[in-house]
Formats: structure tokens, sequence, C-alpha cells
């Protein structure tokens, strides 16, 4: 049992601390970049876990008892999805309203042609064929 505990321990910890730097956003791991962090915990098993915690991460006391990735995830800076930000929505509402008025432009261009050629074949005798359409 204790040489179960001897190996399950630092696994855990590794496992926590690779967890744990995957969250961190890339702007709170100090002194190193994210990735030279993971590479630290996975090839170091006891020492760089230790060491991440101790010095890899800026550690603040979140304001109003909230957890870091609440506070993440109420003062986002960035959009997460197209669709959450407005100004995209109404870029595409824009873009719709043309592509409409554009739809709606060629839509009487086609009748009035389909008229044109109605006149025509109307104005042609029994035995003679219209005019070839130009445009």
């Amino acid at each position: 049992m204790l040489r179960a505990l001897i190996y399950l321990l630092p696994l855990a910890l590794t496992i926590y601390a690779f967890i744990d730097c995957l969250n961190t956003p890339e702007d709170e791991a100090r002194h190193l970049p994210k990735l030279a962090w993971v590479f630290i915990i996975l090839l170091f098993w006891i020492v760089g876990p230790i060491v991440w915690f101790a010095a890899g991460k800026v550690r603040h006391v979140p304001a109003g008892g909230r957890t870091p990735s609440e506070w993440h995830r109420h003062h986002r800076t960035t959009w997460v999805a197209p669709d959450d930000n407005p100004e995209f929505l109404k870029a595409l509402q824009e873009e719709n309203k043309k592509d409409e008025s554009l739809l709606k432009d060629w839509e009487a261009d086609l009748r009035r042609r389909e008229e044109e050629i109605r006149r025509r074949e109307g104005n042609a005798g029994p035995g003679e064929s219209a005019p070839p359409a130009t445009s």
C-alpha cells in the first residue's frame, strides 16, 4: 500500500499541476512561456509541479470571494464566438440587407426581360419568328 502511495501521490500532483498549467491564461504564467512550463511539469516528475506551484503562476486573491475562473468568465475582453459579438451580428444584418437589395434588383431585371421577350413574341406574326434579343 505504501509503495502504491509513493507512485500515486507524485502522479496526482503532476496531473493536477499539468491541468492547472493548461487552464492558466498565458499572461498569468510567470518567468517562462506556458509551453515551457508544460514541458517542465511533465519531464521533471516531482520537482516540476512543485516549481510550477511555487513560481510559475501569478497568484492573487479573487475579489468578492469568487474563484479565478469566475473572474475571467465575467470580465472577458474578447468574444468567445462570433454570435456573441454585437458588431459582428450588425455587420451580418447589413450584409443581408445588401444581398436582399441585390436580389430584388435581379428579380426586377428578370421580370423586365421576360416582359420584353413576351412583347417581341406577341408582335411577331404567326409565320414569323421573333428577332433575336440583344442585351
